[in-house]
């Protein structure tokens, strides 16, 4: 029993420890450059959008809660606290990514192929999204950084990797994913 005791105080202590390596490597590896940087928009409660849902209306949209926008800041200011460099910041056309991107970073630009194709209304477009992203990427310099906000579906597809709200997953030039962050809400 008291080797057990031990054992598990002997985890508790370096487990920290572990954690706070991982993100400093991943904050290395961000500094670095080169990186691809996909955010699950910040917070917003519910799934999907309503029936009604209009891509020039926000009101008819699932948007960010207080939550979510306090979120989107701290996205903001992790990369500002950390001194990582952005290329540029591009949005999917949905209201809750696109002020998740100006919360957390100002400046940014909409490109459809980061929309959702989550309800039916929208899946015929996941092929083609998915293919004008690649082309996209093809003509990226590969020195900077570049951050897209999007959602869970474009994500899980391009990286086969399932987000939460305002994770951050970085993934390399070939897409394989080198190290996640979640951030609080």
């Amino acid at each position: 029993m008291k080797i057990l005791n031990y054992l598990i105080i002997v985890f508790i202590c370096i487990n920290p420890s572990v954690k706070a390596d991982s993100k400093q490597n991943l904050i290395d590896e961000l500094q670095k450059g080169g990186k691809l940087i996909f955010i699950r928009h910040a917070y917003a409660p519910g799934g999907g959008d309503p029936d009604n849902f209009n891509i020039n209306d926000c009101t008819t949209q699932r948007n960010l809660s207080d939550s979510g926008r306090i979120q989107s800041q701290k996205i903001g200011n992790f990369f500002e606290e950390n001194k990582i460099s952005i290329g540029k910041v591009y949005s999917s056309e949905w209201c809750r990514c696109k002020e998740t991107a100006s919360i957390a970073f100002k400046k940014y630009e909409t490109k459809n192929f980061l929309n959702s194709f989550f309800s039916a209304k929208f899946t015929k477009n996941r092929k083609k999204q998915v293919i004008y992203f690649n082309e996209f990427i093809g003509t990226w310099d590969k020195e900077t950084n570049l951050v897209f906000v999007t959602h869970y579906v474009v994500i899980s597809e391009i990286l086969n990797y399932a987000p939460s709200s305002g994770e951050i997953v970085i993934s390399d030039k070939k897409l394989k994913v080198i190290d996640t962050l979640e951030i609080e809400y």
